[in-house]
């Protein structure tokens, strides 16, 4: 497991801790009698616990009013500070509402236990995929949360303290958990798994057991069981449905059995509908299940559990409530809840009779109703009264609703009044902006709302909602902070004021149908310039017009032919005027001539190919460390480069951050007012993770941290003006995460890898102690040698250097056979690394610049089976078998003609070195060439006849591709 994942996994502690609080929790709550009261009694007290449990955080807990405010670990680089947004798919779960409104809901990979009386939030992070489950004991006490992965986890958490308990691994390996429950006394937890055939599990979770009570496969002609639950008194019996089916169980000791009992249109004549959700009824006899065609479905026992079979119940009626779907159905204290599509709560008593509703609070579909765990007064007074003729005060608790839309309400059972707790983004958030100035960031979502947040106060300032284009795709401040400019899917541009979020309807550009993907301003806040699907760049720019200012639509081009990576404004050191730049998957680096550019006409100035074989993903300008100004660009290599801002010269290569993924996108921070201006750091993120950099880059590992923050992809990253927050956005999760930055840390991180050469020993195969190290010592002495003459006799001048000449040698004796431009890049590299400083040409190399130089540019990775079945794939045709073959004239025109070119002569003495005809440096004719090569040419042919790899080598290449 990699660092991130280590860190993101178990940020409270290392397992060995868990396991410490999980014995403790173990003891408290395995014995029924003293560990844990009756459940009417509030059956979370721990009443019996040894001197060492007694000091524990814990055992000391008595509410959740224990939980601190701040309650973060300053032990790393990133912690996350805040969670924005909702997973709406999940129930919302009501903790407490007396003295403080406290409520649990999920947000990607965290639960977020959320205190709206404090405006705080407490983050239950141990997931590293997106938590699918959630539940929480009747007395609220125990939190169980489950996400979906092959490397699945079960975490009960404490609730007053939030620590987690107990962690159940790998305990549904083939899909992870879809659904979860506990019973009654909190003792039980029920867990579904996710897989093609789904295992249910019965776990006594206070137990030392890492295996389940019992557990029992399903077959799946019953469908996808979404939701199991346990009867509230019988904690032996268990309910779960899907959309066609519900299943019925009994459990004891070791077995756990079901039923399933049929159910369709014609057993009632009546249309069914899909289930929704399936509860026990209070009389402890028959069971309810709701249907989206309003139905409620009433089971009744056939038969009791006798000798561990499971009880049999049937179908006994079917009871039409209403037209609408219902898509929630509960129980509470004497009461049988509902919550349908239209956004209404019903209240019904045990014989299905109406007794109140709610239907004045204008919701959308619900999703979820939790309701307090205090038990109303028993006194009456201020209650309003319930529908019935007899109009008797309507006593009910308390009550949290959510919605699919993002909302969520707590609704005051005696004022009857509704209070929005949350109101989020409902569809994918792909873009996040921060203000250049003040402490806001700007969210952007495809329901094509935009939200503004104080992210120091942790409130919204404003918010609109732009429907004629709907889905926002990206958003970006102006330097200065006074415009705002969102770029859309359907291709439309728009700019609002960065304070109201309003705008002149002028001020809304449609000049493509492709959707806008980057967006940035001009450090004068003069252009702004938009990149499209389309492999566009449009321009706008800022004029007069009287004595207002307006934004014109200036020129548009289409500069690449496959997707922009990144767009980029810049500053021209000479004239002091704006440079845009944009970069493309087509491995060029565009430059726009803005100077010349006329009306409706946006020019190039210069394109330049800055990659052979790797894809930049991304760049950005690098601070000034050095007298040079240099564009930072990184590939899809695991590679940064660093260019000459004007020449596009490389003039540095360095192995980039490695986290399972490339860097795809990067921000500088803020260089800060009371620290050292030499000490400057850089954010970025991957395809899940975001990390930060110390700076200057040079490819010690140490020097960069990076954790999990959104496992199923993260969007875009944003810096804020004070250099202190990094927000990430996680688009198909409908987040964005505020990560705090502890810059002390991560120089105390990098102060521990090594300083000097000793970080870059460590990335060498065995470190210092090798085999590959000797042999760089000894080639590079060979070298040494050779170039005073091997056999010579004279005293020999000893020198720790060798010519710059001589390292393509090195490089290509060592096994690494760089292509002629990665050679010339890093002889420029060397050549001109201190001509800034002394104006000269620096000629030869010592062993440690050697050292760096191949451990920077050798490939992270070796060529897999799968980059040739796709090359064959794209240059051979297949046969009758589907092998795919190259014609042998066809080869060896394609390595003449392509890439960098080879004449007859070198391709003859490769392809004859390799096939071990000739020494090295052997002559060879084309015609003798001709015959040693087949006509037609296999993959196989090419890597096992050619190339040389073992047999066994080519079994793992295609264990390899098989995992691909």
């Amino acid at each position: 497991m990699s660092t991130a994942d280590k860190t993101d996994a178990e940020p409270e502690g290392s397992r060995e801790q868990k396991s410490t609080v999980d014995n403790q929790m173990k003891k408290a709550l395995h014995d029924d009698d003293e560990g844990v009261q009756e459940a009417g009694e509030g059956r979370s007290e721990i009443s019996s616990l040894g001197e060492n449990v007694a000091d524990s955080q814990v055992y000391t807990a008595t509410s959740l009013s224990g939980i601190p405010k701040e309650n973060k670990t300053k032990t790393h680089p990133l912690v996350l500070d805040w969670a924005y947004g909702i997973n709406q798919t999940l129930p919302v779960l009501s903790l407490q509402d007396e003295d403080r409104l406290v409520i649990l809901y999920v947000c990607a990979h965290v639960a977020v236990m959320y205190d709206h009386t404090s405006n705080a939030q407490h983050l239950l992070q141990g997931h590293c995929s997106p938590i699918t489950c959630l539940c929480a004991s009747e007395d609220r006490r125990w939190l169980v949360t489950a996400d979906m992965s092959q490397e699945s986890l079960v975490i009960i958490w404490d609730a007053y303290t939030g620590i987690p308990v107990r962690t159940l691994f790998d305990c549904h390996p083939e899909g992870g958990v879809s659904a979860l429950a506990l019973s009654k006394d909190s003792k039980y937890l029920a867990t579904v798994g996710a897989g093609a055939v789904q295992r249910v599990c019965i776990w006594d979770w206070t137990d030392e057991s890492d295996s389940p009570q019992c557990q029992v496969d399903l077959s799946p002609k019953y469908g996808c069981q979404n939701q199991i639950l346990f009867n509230p008194t019988d904690s032996t019996q268990l309910v779960s449905n899907s959309s066609t089916q519900v299943l019925f169980y009994s459990w004891e000791k070791e077995h756990l059995g079901y039923s399933a009992p049929e159910i369709t249109d014609k057993t009632f004549n009546m249309v069914l509908g899909s289930l929704s959700q399936s509860i026990f009824h209070y009389d402890n006899v028959q069971a309810l299940t709701a249907t989206s065609a309003g139905n409620i479905v009433l089971w009744d026992k056939q038969t009791e559990s006798v000798s561990s079979q499971p009880i049999v119940r049937k179908a006994m009626k079917i009871v039409f409530l209403q037209k609408e779907a219902i898509t929630v159905l509960t129980l509470i204290d004497s009461f049988i809840v509902t919550g349908d599509v239209s956004g209404q709560i019903k209240f019904y008593d045990g014989n299905l009779k109406l007794i109140n509703f709610y239907n004045e609070f204008s919701l959308d579909p619900i999703r979820s109703i939790s309701f307090s765990k205090e038990k109303p007064s028993t006194s009456s007074l201020g209650y309003p009264k319930d529908c019935t003729l007899d109009t008797k005060p309507f006593v009910i608790r308390n009550v949290v609703l959510s919605t699919t839309s993002a909302t969520v309400v707590h609704v005051n059972a005696q004022s009857h009044v509704p209070q929005t707790l949350l109101k989020e983004h409902p569809e994918p958030l792909e873009a996040v902006a921060c203000h250049p100035k003040q402490p806001l960031v700007a969210m952007g979502s495809h329901s094509g709302t935009i939200k503004v947040w104080d992210y120091e106060r942790k409130e919204v300032v404003c918010r609109r909602a732009f429907q004629p284009h709907k889905q926002i795709q990206c958003i970006t401040y102006d330097p200065q902070g006074f415009y705002l400019a969102l770029g859309f899917a359907s291709g439309a541009l728009q700019i609002v004021d960065a304070c109201t979020l309003q705008s002149d309807e002028k001020e809304c550009f449609q000049y493509s149908h492709d959707s806008i993907t980057h967006l940035t301003f001009s450090q004068d806040s003069c252009y702004l310039a938009a990149a499209d699907t389309g492999k566009s760049v449009t321009l706008l720019h800022l004029c007069k017009a009287g004595t207002q200012e307006i934004w014109q639509y200036q020129g548009r081009h289409r500069s690449h032919y496959k997707p922009i990576q990144d767009l980029l404004f810049g500053v021209d050191l000479d004239s002091n005027q704006p440079r845009l730049l944009s970069l493309g998957m087509d491995r060029r680096l565009v430059e726009y001539d803005l100077q010349n550019s006329g009306e409706n006409e946006l020019l190039i100035l210069s394109s330049d190919r800055i990659e052979q074989s790797a894809v930049p993903t991304c760049m950005m300008w690098y601070p000034p460390l050095t007298p040079e100004n240099f564009l930072l660009t990184a590939s899809n290599r695991y590679k940064m480069k660093l260019f000459n801002a004007t020449s596009k010269m490389c003039r540095k290569t360095v192995f980039g951050p490695s986290y399972g993924s490339p860097v795809k996108k990067m921000a500088i921070l803020p260089a800060s007012n009371d620290g050292d201006p030499n000490s400057r750091y850089m954010a970025y993120i991957t395809q899940d993770k975001v990390g930060i950099q110390i700076l200057p880059v040079d490819g010690n590992p140490h020097k960069s941290f990076a954790m999990i923050c959104h496992s199923t992809g993260v969007s875009t990253l944003a810096v804020s003006y004070d250099g202190r927050n990094v927000f990430t956005a996680g688009g198909q999760d409908c987040t964005v995460l505020s990560w705090e930055l502890n810059l002390s840390s991560l120089e105390a991180s990098a102060a521990l890898g090594g300083k000097d050469m000793l970080p870059f020993y460590n990335l060498l195969e065995g470190g210092r102690d090798g085999q590959l190290f000797r042999e760089m010592e000894e080639y590079f002495y060979y070298c040494q040698l050779q170039n005073q003459e091997v056999n010579t006799m004279e005293t020999r001048l000893v020198s720790t250097r060798i010519p710059l000449a001589d390292v393509p040698f090195l490089m290509r004796a060592l096994g690494f056979y760089p292509t002629e431009q990665e050679l010339e890049d890093m002889q420029n590299e060397v050549k001109f690394s201190r001509y800034a400083e002394t104006r000269n040409y620096v000629t030869d190399i010592d062993l440690e610049e050697f050292f760096k130089l191949y451990i920077n540019h050798r490939p992270a990775s070796g060529i897999s089976r799968q980059e040739l079945c796709n090359a064959f794939q794209v240059l051979g045709r297949a046969d009758e078998e589907g092998t795919y073959t190259i014609d042998r004239d066809e080869l060896l025109e394609l390595l003449q003609a392509r890439g960098e070119h080879m004449t007859e002569e070198d391709l003859a003495e490769c392809f004859t070195t390799l096939l071990g005809i000739s020494a090295e440096g052997g002559s060879c004719t084309a015609s003798m060439l001709e015959t040693l090569l087949p006509t037609k040419i296999t993959m196989r042919t090419l890597s096992t006849d050619i190339f040389g790899f073992s047999a066994a080598t080519q079994e793992l290449h295609q264990e390899q591709a098989h995992d691909l």
